[in-house]
């Protein structure tokens, strides 16, 4: 495909950040592009104008140029640009930021902004943040584009691993427990050492790991392994990774197999605050080229919990991307639930959903597909689109426990309603069959809150004129 690229300072209605976009085979009118574009870059005039960062750039528009790719320039805050991203709707937004742009105050802000693009309460495009420990650290998390079908699981804390192809989890309240399911095969528990740094920094460090997992205590700088009991840490140092346990023994950690990471439970893991970030190392030397991570110190934990209740218990149905805005959906669902409750709602559940709405990143390019092998499912839905109506079903496939949590582990678990993403924009909608079961219709997608036992839903809605 030819690209064309366009560096006039367009003005649209609401547009005052400058736009480079990118054609097919022709040059077609701005807005023409604009309203056709899927993949949004949103970069500070700065960063673009970098040589090693406008590689970056580069590569993103180059990999995405089938979804129509237009860059929006800001000057430094990139609420800059929302009324450009009102008028495109793209489907993907990726916001690229170096370490220094990649402060908590930003992903709140983007946040905020993403919400901010029509009249509904919800997330309107699936956005990520693409950084890295320097621009040649983002040149390779923008470039690669090989979608990623994850495997191989490796766990600090406990997961549903009748879900995972093969992989460990090791336990961070009881010291020497962990469980292990080989391919083919059932989970097995298993007695380990009771330090076990050596163990994860060798799945980490040899292949064996296509998803982490973490939890417990963390900081910028570390992860403490064991949470209830003494165990060893992972440390960070100028974009290097390596596990140092009780006795003091030192384990780098280098591995270049793609990789996302969940630090569900971690305080402080999607905190860039500088050169040393474990966030930053994970990606620089563990090849993490997704994750998502918390920006503050976490005691609630809705919206990093219950990305594995989409992503790893649901194997196969959403791409991480997709997982996470499932989540954050569900979380400004169930806070719209406990507002209009008024003074009869739990105040802890108020407060904790708040404090969780805008300080969870999602570091990545957010096309990027990441999704679990297929693997067992509690409930089957099935989208489809017939002369104009879509219909959402569900069915229950595990009897009684199809719509129970699948795990308990760890903080906020269980509840999350059913969500679909639809093909496309949709526009305003008519709800033709499903109010009675709660269902919400977006112009991206479907809600419907999970039903207290195991029966068929339907939902069937058709786009307005």
């Amino acid at each position: 495909m030819h690209s064309f690229i366009d560096r006039r300072r367009w003005r649209l209605p609401g547009v005052v950040a400058r736009v480079v976009f990118t054609l097919g085979l022709t040059a077609a009118m701005p807005s023409t592009t604009l309203a056709a574009a899927g993949y949004v870059i949103v970069v500070s005039e700065a960063t673009r104008g970098d040589e090693d960062w406008g590689r970056v750039i580069d590569a993103l528009q180059e990999k995405h140029a089938r979804l129509g790719v237009v860059v929006l320039t800001h000057r430094g805050d990139p609420a800059e640009v929302t009324g450009d991203l009102r008028e495109i709707m793209p489907r993907f937004t990726c916001f690229v930021t170096t370490p220094a742009e990649t402060t908590r105050q930003a992903v709140a802000g983007i946040h905020q902004l993403t919400r901010d693009l029509d009249d509904d309460p919800y997330t309107d495009t699936l956005w990520g943040i693409l950084t890295g420990f320097d621009a040649a650290g983002a040149l390779a998390i923008a470039s690669h584009a090989e979608p990623l079908e994850v495997r191989r699981v490796t766990s600090g804390t406990e997961i549903a691993m009748d879900r995972v192809v093969e992989g460990a989890w090791f336990d961070e309240l009881r010291a020497g427990h962990m469980v292990r399911k080989a391919a083919g095969g059932e989970p097995q528990e298993n007695r380990c050492e009771p330090d076990t740094t050596a163990r994860i920094a060798g799945r980490l460090a040899t292949g064996q790991t296509e998803l982490f997992i973490t939890s417990g205590h963390a900081t910028e700088r570390d992860w403490q392994i064991g949470y209830g009991y003494r165990n060893g840490q992972f440390r960070s140092q100028g974009g290097k990774l390596f596990g140092v346990d009780t006795n003091g023994r030192r384990f780098p950690i280098r591995s270049d197999n793609p990789k996302a990471w969940l630090p569900v439970g971690n305080c402080l893991a999607g905190h860039i605050d500088g050169p040393d970030a474990l966030a930053l190392a994970l990606m620089h030397a563990a090849g993490v080229h997704q994750m998502i991570g918390y920006t503050v110190p976490t005691w609630y934990g809705y919206a990093g919990w219950g990305v594995l209740d989409y992503f790893l218990e649901q194997p196969g149905r959403y791409t991480l991307t997709e997982a996470f805005h499932a989540n954050g959906h569900a979380l400004i669902h169930r806070l719209a639930q406990l507002e209009a409750a008024g003074q009869g709602a739990p105040a802890r559940d108020l407060r904790g959903l708040r404090f969780d709405r805008d300080v969870v990143a999602f570091y990545g390019d957010p096309a990027w597909e990441v999704r679990m092998a297929a693997g067992p499912q509690n409930f089957r839905q099935t989208l489809t689109e017939n002369d104009g109506c879509f219909t959402l079903l569900v069915e229950p496939l595990a009897g009684d426990d199809s719509f129970k949590p699948v795990s308990t582990n760890g903080s906020q678990r269980g509840g999350r309603p059913i969500v679909a993403f639809l093909p496309r924009r949709v526009g305003t909608t008519e709800l033709i069959e499903g109010a009675d079961l709660g269902a919400v219709v977006t112009d991206r997608f479907v809600l419907l809150p999970r039903p207290d036992k195991a029966r068929s839903l339907r939902v069937v809605f058709r786009p307005r004129p």
